[in-house]
Formats: C-alpha cells, structure tokens, sequence
C-alpha cells in the first residue's frame, strides 16, 4: 500500500477569521477523507494582516486524487479558498 503527502493551502476570507477554530474544522474534514493519519499544520503570512493555513497530511494512494477535500473545505463559511499545493508519494 502506498501512501501520497498531501499539502492543502487554505486561504480564509478575512484576516479577522480565527485560524484556530478553521484548522479544526479543515482536520475534521480531512480525517474523514483520509483516515486518522499524520497531519500538521501552519499558519504562514501573506500579506496586509492576511494568513493561510497550511495542512500537510499523509493519505492512502488507492483513495485517489486530494481534490474532493479541497472542495469541501471551500465550502467552509469562513474560507475564501482552498487548493491543494502540493501531492509527493511518500517513500520507505
């Protein structure tokens, strides 16, 4: 079985939005796509107060692409948008 790191950069809608309660909400929903795996997150600024959330979680390749996560996440209210950055196949 092989496994994919994933890397979702989740942009919220104002520099007001509480990234706490966000990173929360975006690990919920990604444990129920991926399974109960290992997950980390950073918050990193971008500009004018602004700041994204970055969550890296490992995820089983058979499950096919990230992109339905990234979805749903979008659909968060606080959440202007939501991509996956980045997919690596994670070796050993």
């Amino acid at each position: 079985m092989a496994f994919v790191i994933v890397t979702l950069k989740v942009m919220p809608t104002s520099p007001e939005t509480n990234l706490e309660e966000l990173e929360v909400k975006v690990k919920e929903e990604i444990k129920s796509f991926a399974g109960d795996r290992k997950m980390e997150s950073k918050i990193e600024p971008v500009a004018f107060g602004l700041k994204s959330l970055n969550v890296t979680f490992l995820m089983e390749e058979s499950k096919g692409s990230p992109d339905p996560v990234a979805e749903k996440v979008s659909e968060f209210e606080s959440v202007n948008s939501a991509e996956i950055t980045d997919v690596s196949r994670a070796l050993g």
